[in-house]
């Protein structure tokens, strides 16, 4: 069954397989090249190649790749290096981590995506920790309150306001 491997372009030597319509397996698969599966599958996919999911194909499980093409069914998280790609005949059910993720009209999707290059460890510490004092410092830095406007004393509460605010609404 793994041994179906051929030679698309003999210059470059890409490994292209096709693991077809009538195949259903389970567990851990690690490949090369460039995989089109037409079939069930679950577990976990690895590679730095590409993944091209059929139509036609489930897949349940993690996906970890370089590329993702997929019109097949897919429930579980992706991870590409270089790009996700959903055309319309696919489903997505899951989160998706990638550089680059496009979705054609009439694809499915529900998760969360991450996308952009990954920050070093450095860069992304510093800019965790100053997120909170930017977002507070851009959020401050027009309001000037008067003198008389800024003390909490002095701050009135309209209680009518409030019960027209939490007053049930009748269907």
């Amino acid at each position: 069954m793994w041994n179906t491997k051929k030679k698309v372009n003999q210059a470059g030597a890409d490994n292209f397989t096709v693991l077809g319509k009538d195949v259903t397996f389970k567990g851990v698969v690690h490949f090369e090249g460039t995989v089109q599966l037409e079939s069930c599958f679950e577990g976990e996919i690895h590679t730095k190649g590409v993944l091209v999911v059929g139509e036609h194909a489930v897949i349940r499980g993690t996906i970890s790749v370089g590329t993702l093409i997929s019109s097949g069914n897919i429930q579980g998280t992706v991870t590409a290096s270089n790009k996700v790609q959903l055309l319309k005949s696919a489903v997505q059910i899951g989160d998706v981590h990638s550089p680059k993720f496009s979705i054609e009209e009439g694809a499915y999707f529900r998760g969360c995506s991450d996308m952009g290059p990954l920050p070093s460890a450095n860069e992304s510490s510093q800019n965790i920790n100053r997120l909170p004092e930017q977002a507070i410092q851009n959020e401050t830095e027009g309001l000037h309150l008067p003198e008389s406007e800024s003390g909490y004393e002095e701050l009135s509460h309209d209680l009518a306001a409030d019960e027209l605010v939490h007053e049930p609404v009748a269907h």
